[in-house]
């Protein structure tokens, strides 16, 4: 293995960090807004199942990144390393400015500016493109919609209880699972994002052939950045999902982490990389909603689906003139 594809694998797992505190919030900011756990032993609890998400998911989500995203004849290690810096920036860029943006959306972004950069739109795979961007518009539905039926259908079984601290004092130790559920989903689907890049950089590297099983270093390398990465938290971005977006008693929090969790498992299983970000922040809304319909800040919500639809975008231009540089000084 050369030198050149050590430096990239090691930029993919810085990338994969980025996920890991960027993406924190995704994990951890209903349980901290509903105060079931303190920000300190929450990503401790985020981070572990993250991590332990390796022995629960396969590789599907990760082939389908190696696979079809961008024709694997173009993906040189510099055309990869451009990919993961127009990620990088765009997650670091995002993440001072405190916006849930999403990682996935930004890898995806990144990787096809690098390709048309040193090709040219035939190089991106337009059928996996749009499997990919479809659903990436659909998670956050199918969330929202999850969100209002199991809020609801919380509301329904308890509408007898009167004591509604008592009623959150009784779902404190339900969050405690679903949050354990959401950070399981969080970690297979976003972690094998990361093992789908490493594993292409090898394939074009001929360190591995073509068909072969995505090695366990891989895996279990990808599992411990995003680990470690939730780990360093992303104050700035619970703050936003946690509490700004609505305000969430334990009983929403379960419903919004519960919805969340089964459409992350649900694609996971399918071998469908999708935003994790977008999909809390879906689930989140529909709890608000199932409230009513003022319990959500919309212009807050709109800030957020601004930067979703940005995303793209952003990350493609900033690895496209990275790229351009990269093949310069070549």
């Amino acid at each position: 293995m050369n030198a050149g594809v050590v430096i990239v694998i090691a930029v993919a797992l810085v990338f994969d960090y980025t996920n890991g505190f960027h993406d924190a919030a995704n994990s951890i900011a209903t349980v901290v807004s509903t105060r079931v756990l303190s920000p300190r032993l929450a990503v401790i609890w985020a981070a572990a199942f993250n991590f332990i998400a390796f022995a629960v998911f396969g590789t599907e989500v990760a082939k389908a990144i190696a696979g079809d995203v961008v024709e694997p004849g173009i993906l040189t290690v510099g055309v990869i390393f451009a990919g993961l810096v127009g990620a990088i920036g765009w997650n670091l860029l995002t993440f001072v400015l405190g916006l849930p943006t999403s990682s996935s959306h930004a890898l995806v972004g990144g990787m096809a500016g690098a390709a048309v950069a040193r090709g040219d739109w035939n190089d991106l795979i337009a059928p996996g493109l749009h499997k990919i961007g479809m659903f990436n518009i659909l998670s956050p539905l199918i969330g929202m919609a999850l969100g209002v039926i199991i809020s609801s259908s919380i509301s329904w079984l308890f509408h007898r209880v009167r004591n509604v601290e008592r009623l959150n004092r009784g779902f404190r130790f339900g969050q405690l699972v679903s949050a354990a559920a959401f950070s399981l989903g969080h970690g297979g689907n976003d972690a094998q994002k990361t093992m789908g890049i490493i594993y292409a950089l090898l394939l074009s590297a001929g360190t591995v052939k073509a068909g072969a099983e995505i090695p366990l270093w891989v895996v279990l390398s990808a599992h411990t950045a995003i680990g470690l990465g939730t780990l360093s938290g992303g104050w700035r971005i619970v703050k936003t999902m946690g509490s700004k977006i609505t305000r969430l008693q334990p009983v929403g929090g379960f419903a919004a982490e519960t919805a969340a969790a089964v459409t992350l498992f649900f694609t996971s299983a399918k071998g469908i990389p999708v935003s994790t970000t977008h999909t809390i922040n879906g689930a989140i809304v529909g709890v608000g909603t199932s409230r009513r319909m003022s319990a959500v800040r919309w212009a807050v919500a709109g800030q957020v689906v601004w930067a979703w639809i940005l995303t793209i975008p952003g990350a493609f231009a900033i690895a496209w003139v990275c790229e351009w540089i990269v093949t310069v000084l070549a």
